[in-house]
């Protein structure tokens, strides 16, 4: 079991939905459709009747050759949509940044998780602010270059470094969900690697978020574009259901939900 805001996570027997929220102009996949305050509280409204337990809200697109922007430009977009999401919504809200400023401005708006695609390697305050906040965190897998001697092996010592710099900051075990981080430091093959041996995640004795939505693994497999990679996400969530995910990251929640219900039906699992 698993707390995040005023919810309770049953993880080791369900797969569960963060819902996308790209407040952002230049998002990969949907960049500039959300970053208004009305049109997100709609989507996001949308998102939790289709069934998202969590909702993941970014305000930097973290795609490939993207342009950072500034800790104020960050806390500029995600601070007034996470109120007005904490305000009218009863869900958990995600920030999904790396930045230690635009976290504790997130935390102090409301938000329940942080969201790191650095695992705590990028902003050494960060970790420090997660601790001292009590929420809940999800440490990504990434490097700078996809060098590995060992794949699978290389990647989970890399989060183990991580948890190290999460336990001396502080932040409790029970408070950390671990992504392997397909599409970040990654070759094409490492990303299917990391999907298909996802359960080798699970000696570090942490919930595991699965994150492929819409991502280019899933375009250049099926060389189709952006907004037509629905299905091949779903074939990544339901092979995320069967190795333990406890948490898919999605843009599309309505098909999602429906995969991972008939997963768990076939497996004879879920959330009672």
């Amino acid at each position: 079991m698993m707390t995040i805001g005023n919810k309770v996570f049953d993880t080791a027997n369900h797969t569960y939905i963060m819902g996308i929220l790209n407040v952002t102009p230049d998002s990969f996949s949907d960049g500039g459709r959300w970053n208004e305050s009305d049109a997100a509280l709609r989507h996001t409204e949308d998102m939790i009747g289709e069934g998202a337990d969590i909702i993941d809200i970014g305000g930097e697109s973290t795609r490939p050759g993207h342009v950072q922007i500034t800790e104020e430009e960050e806390i500029r977009r995600v601070v007034p949509v996470i109120e007005a999401v904490k305000a009218r919504f009863d869900v958990p809200v995600s920030v999904d940044t790396y930045k230690s400023a635009v976290a504790r401005a997130a935390l102090e708006a409301g938000a329940d998780l942080v969201n790191d695609i650095w695992g705590l390697k990028y902003d050494p305050e960060l970790a420090g602010v997660i601790a001292a906040s009590g929420a809940a965190c999800c440490l990504m897998h990434n490097r700078n270059q996809p060098d590995y001697k060992d794949f699978m092996t290389d990647m989970c010592s890399d989060l183990r470094d991580t948890l190290a710099i999460a336990e001396k900051a502080g932040i409790s075990m029970e408070k950390i969900i671990l992504d392997p981080g397909v599409g970040f430091g990654k070759t094409y093959e490492n990303n299917l690697e990391a999907i298909r041996c996802l359960e080798r995640l699970h000696e570090l004795a942490c919930p595991v978020l699965l994150g492929t939505s819409r991502k280019s693994v899933i375009g250049l497999a099926l060389d189709l574009p952006a907004d037509e990679r629905v299905e091949g996400t779903l074939a990544t969530t339901v092979l995320g259901v069967m190795k333990g995910a406890a948490f898919v990251r999605v843009h599309d929640i309505k098909e999602n939900a429906r995969v991972i219900q008939m997963t768990e039906a076939i497996l004879g699992r879920g959330a009672e």
